[in-house]
C-alpha cells in the first residue's frame, strides 16, 4: 500500500457513474412497474452497491480500508439507458474515487443480474469518475508563488560543529516541494539576542517567512519561544494547534513541544521542533495550506 501516514484528514467526496443499456422498452416498463421477477431492481441494486462499496479494500489489494461515512445512489432513465450515479463521502487521509466507481459497478452488475431473465442483451458501459473533492488537489494553484523563506537552526551542539543538521534540511526540502525559495539557511546557538537579531534582519530584507527549528522544548537552553513571542504582532494559535495535533497522533511526546506561529507585519514566523521527525511532521501538518496566509497578509483576492 502507498504510505498515507503523513497526510492530513480532510473531507473527501467522489461521484461516479455506470450506464446500464437495456435492449427493449418492455424492460424499462417492468422496472417502473416493479414487475421484474427477482424483485425491485432499483432498491435491491442500491443495497448491493452499499454493501459493495464497503468491501472495496477486500477486492482491490492496494485500496486502504477507510470509514465510509455517506453513500447515495441515484438513477436517471433516458430511453433505454439507465445511468447510475453513486456518491461517496468520508473524512479521511485518502480519496474515495475507487470506492465510488466500485459502488457504481456493483449497482450496475446487480441490475444486470436481476434483469437478465427478461432481457438477454443488456450492456454495462461508461463506468467512470465524474468528480472528486478533497485533499491537496482542491488547493492546487491557489497559493501565492514567488515567496522567499529563511530557515534558521537553533542549536548549541550543531552550531559548535558537534552534530549535523537534518531538521533544517528537511524543512528546506518541504519548502522546495511547495515552490518556496529558500533565500538563507543558517545555524545559530540557542541565544535569545541572536534569535531576535535574525528576525529583525529578515524583516528588513523583506523575507516572507522565517522558520526556526530547535529550542522549542523544555530544557534550560530551549529559548526560541521566549525570544520570538515579544516580537510577534499576532499569534496564530490554529497553526500551533495543527502542528501539535498532527504530531500527537504519531508520538505521545508532541504535547511537550512549544511550537510557535505568528506574524510580524506581513512576515510569517514559525518555530518548529529541533528533531528531524518533529520538524518534518510539523511541515507536513501545515504545508502547503499555511501558504494561504499570504493572500491575506498581502491583501490579494482569495476564493
Amino acid at each position: 500500500m502507498v504510505d498515507i501516514t503523513y497526510k492530513n484528514t480532510t473531507l473527501r467526496m467522489a461521484i461516479a457513474q455506470a450506464v446500464v443499456k437495456v435492449s427493449k422498452p418492455e424492460t424499462i416498463t417492468a422496472i417502473d412497474n416493479d414487475a421484474v421477477p427477482k424483485g425491485n431492481v432499483f432498491e435491491m441494486s442500491k443495497a448491493a452497491g452499499l454493501l459493495g462499496v464497503k468491501r472495496t479494500p477486500d477486492i482491490l489489494p492496494d485500496c486502504h480500508p477507510l470509514p465510509i461515512e455517506f453513500t447515495s445512489v441515484d438513477y436517471n432513465i433516458n430511453g433505454l439507458e439507465i445511468t447510475v450515479i453513486f456518491t461517496v463521502k468520508t473524512i479521511y487521509k485518502t480519496g474515495v474515487e475507487v470506492e465510488a466507481m466500485h459502488g457504481a459497478s456493483v449497482v450496475a452488475l446487480n441490475m444486470y443480474d436481476m434483469l437478465k431473465p427478461i432481457d438477454k442483451d443488456i450492456e454495462i458501459c461508461q463506468i467512470k469518475l465524474l468528480s472528486k473533492k478533497g485533499g491537496k488537489s482542491d488547493f492546487k494553484d491557489r497559493f501565492i508563488t514567488d515567496l522567499k523563506a529563511a530557515v534558521v537552526v537553533c542549536s548549541d551542539t550543531i552550531s559548535a560543529g558537534f552534530k549535523e543538521d537534518k531538521a533544517g534540511k528537511a524543512i528546506i526540502e518541504k519548502l522546495n516541494s511547495c515552490k518556496v525559495t529558500v533565500s538563507e539557511y543558517t545555524i545559530i546557538p540557542d541565544e535569545v539576542e541572536i534569535i531576535q537579531e535574525k528576525v529583525k534582519h529578515y524583516q528588513n530584507q523583506n523575507i516572507d517567512m522565517v522558520i526556526f527549528t530547535g529550542g522549542t522544548g523544555l530544557s534550560d537552553r530551549d529559548v526560541t519561544p521566549e525570544a520570538l513571542i515579544p516580537l510577534l504582532d499576532r499569534r496564530i494559535s490554529g497553526i500551533e494547534e495543527a502542528i501539535r495535533s498532527y504530531g500527537q497522533e504519531r508520538t505521545p511526546f508532541s504535547m511537550l513541544s512549544r511550537s510557535i506561529a505568528g506574524t510580524i507585519a506581513n512576515m510569517l514566523v514559525l518555530a518548529l521542533p529541533g528533531s528531524t521527525n518533529g520538524a518534518k511532521e510539523s511541515m507536513d501538518a501545515i504545508f502547503p495550506s499555511v501558504l494561504h496566509v499570504f493572500k491575506i497578509l498581502k491583501g490579494a483576492r482569495h476564493d
